[in-house]
């Protein structure tokens, strides 16, 4: 009996053995197309960061709207050093005495967002660090006979060599945002107003120079 049990370990062991190395073989593959520049290997590794970040549980200093944001996040584009993202922010309401208030505008919760996805982007991707990424943060408008569309209110182009100048820890995702180039506009009022967000072209030839975005707070 000892001599089965001890051969039935010793199978036991070869197996997980060879899972592990196909495993490992599997991710330098992967890491190897991707530092090549093979967009489909790159796509495919974005994709499925984003599927399981989605699946997984909301980390306690997160708050939840902005991981519903990060949750939200579709691939728009990708290169041989670059990705492009896209996702939604919306308003956030309290009840107070009856009556629902909002206490953080789509913008607000824009930038929280942008912060907590570039941080992901820039450094949580398995086999393959893009020196480049954007952000594109749409919401909802409300037309005058009802309608509803979305519009894109922060567009945020950066490099990893800008991020390397960010206090991911301290600082608060308005300097965040600011320090990577966001791009945005506010009305008169202060309400967040469409952006156009840089197109895949320019995000390919100029995201990520290093030099800061201009920031939009026009009327």
């Amino acid at each position: 009996m000892m001599q089965w049990a001890l051969l039935g370990l010793a199978i036991l062991f070869l197996i997980v053995a060879y899972i592990i190395v196909q495993g490992t073989r599997a991710a330098m593959a992967w890491r190897k197309a991707a530092a090549a520049g093979d967009e489909k290997v790159i796509r495919d590794i974005v994709e499925d960061a984003l599927g399981a970040w989605r699946s997984v549980k909301r980390p306690k200093q997160v708050p939840s709207e902005v991981w519903r944001g990060v949750g939200s996040m579709q691939v728009v584009d990708v290169g041989a050093d670059f990705v492009r993202v896209s996702c939604q922010a919306e308003s956030e309401y309290q009840l107070h005495n009856g009556r629902w208030i909002e206490v953080r505008n789509p913008l607000q919760e824009g930038m929280a967002i942008t912060a907590q996805a570039a941080d992901m982007l820039l450094y949580e991707l398995p086999h393959f660090r893009p020196e480049r990424i954007q952000i594109d943060v749409y919401t909802t408008y409300r037309e005058a006979d009802g309608a509803t569309k979305r519009d894109c209110i922060l567009s945020t182009a950066t490099s990893r060599e800008v991020a390397k100048g960010v206090d991911w820890e301290e600082w608060t995702p308005e300097q965040i945002v600011e320090a990577l180039g966001g791009r945005y506009r506010l009305s008169g009022s202060g309400r967040p107003l469409p952006v156009r967000p840089a197109g895949t072209a320019s995000a390919r030839s100029t995201a990520g120079n290093g030099r800061r975005a201009p920031i939009g707070r026009g009327p």
